[in-house]
């Protein structure tokens, strides 16, 4: 199981690392006591996100495939529905990361909005089963705001394809990764300013999810800017200090990255959709479910064809060839035909 969920290249045979690593995977950090604790799970988690991101040029690829209203629209959804089935943000997190890491090594010309709606019903699922201790069942992820439904069988076959492009690798560092190691570091405060502030991170980290721009900065200098444009509102006057520790452990050659970054972020902070979107709302209602019309997409049927994924640099097969089930199924029903039975 540790080589499936774990499964570094980057990790040593050390067993307290190993041990370490696993914790980091499930997305938990309470399990660290001490300040040395955190500290070595943080240089795991910097370590480590880097082998998390999409691939070289996802940016551009969505631009030319035409994805980037798609995206953003999937992780309305994402948010959305955690905030309907009562998900945990790291959940949400991870959903996203599945997502873009699956469509940067997916070479599909022409993506059908039944693909994108399979995808992400797909990507939440599985970060579900992976983080939650109650799972939500397939028909209650697909309750609202979609515009196909799917069998279970078919969103299994979806969950496999997936499972096996991302190498089964579902423990990735995501930008709210680090929020825990932020709020620790900020556990001298009082309560209320506390609190106040690890909210405003996380409001503004789930705006950032839908912006474009952030998807090629690693995960801790979206974290770390989320961080100083939250001091920045809440606590000017220590904003500097709080922050050194969290700059201090950016590598030299992402400091100019770092920087343009929190640039972004501060954009961002200023758009009156930020919050909107943070929240989980639109800017276009959805229509209910009782009247929307839904396309059954049937795992039997003959419309769904799991090879339009076309993804590389895996050992995904997942094609389902209906016309090949029917030889078999005739070649096997001719057999019984024509054999002699035992009791003449």
């Amino acid at each position: 199981m540790e080589s499936l969920l774990c499964d570094e290249d980057w990790l040593s045979t050390d067993p307290v690392e190993k041990q370490h690593c696993l914790e980091s995977c499930v997305g938990s950090f309470y399990f660290y006591t001490t300040g040395e604790d955190h500290e070595h799970a943080l240089t795991i988690c910097l370590h480590k996100e880097m082998t998390y991101m999409p691939k070289a040029g996802y940016v551009e690829l969505l631009r030319s495939s035409d994805l980037i209203a798609a995206r953003s629209r999937t992780i309305r959804w994402f948010i959305k529905s955690r905030r309907r089935l009562n998900l945990s943000l790291g959940t949400l997190f991870d959903a996203v990361n599945y997502l873009d890491r699956f469509i940067s090594m997916n070479h599909c010309h022409g993506w059908k909005i039944w693909m994108i709606e399979l995808l992400s019903v797909a990507c939440l699922s599985i970060a579900a089963k992976f983080s939650e201790t109650s799972i939500p069942l397939f028909h209650e992820i697909q309750m609202e705001d979609l515009d196909h439904s799917f069998q279970p069988g078919m969103i299994q076959q979806m969950e496999l394809t997936i499972l096996q492009a991302l190498g089964w690798r579902l423990g990735p560092t995501t930008a709210y990764s680090y929020v825990e190691f932020m709020t620790w570091k900020l556990e001298t405060l009082q309560p209320h300013l506390h609190d106040a502030i690890t909210s405003r991170v996380a409001e503004l980290l789930l705006g950032a999810l839908s912006d474009p721009k952030f998807l090629e900065l690693r995960p801790c200098l979206v974290a770390v800017s989320a961080l100083r444009c939250s001091l920045e509102e809440l606590l000017p006057s220590k904003s500097d200090t709080h922050l050194a520790y969290f700059v201090s452990l950016i590598p030299d050659d992402h400091k100019d990255d770092l920087d343009k970054c929190h640039k972004i972020m501060e954009e961002r902070v200023v758009d009156p959709l930020y919050s909107l979107i943070a929240c989980g709302n639109s800017c276009c209602p959805s229509s209910p479910v009782t009247v929307m019309t839904r396309e059954q997409i049937n795992v039997y049927g003959c419309y769904v064809d799991l090879s339009l994924f076309k993804m590389s640099g895996s050992n995904v097969n997942c094609k389902s060839n209906t016309k090949k089930r029917k030889r078999e199924e005739e070649a096997e029903n001719h057999q019984d035909i024509s054999q002699p039975s035992r009791d003449r």
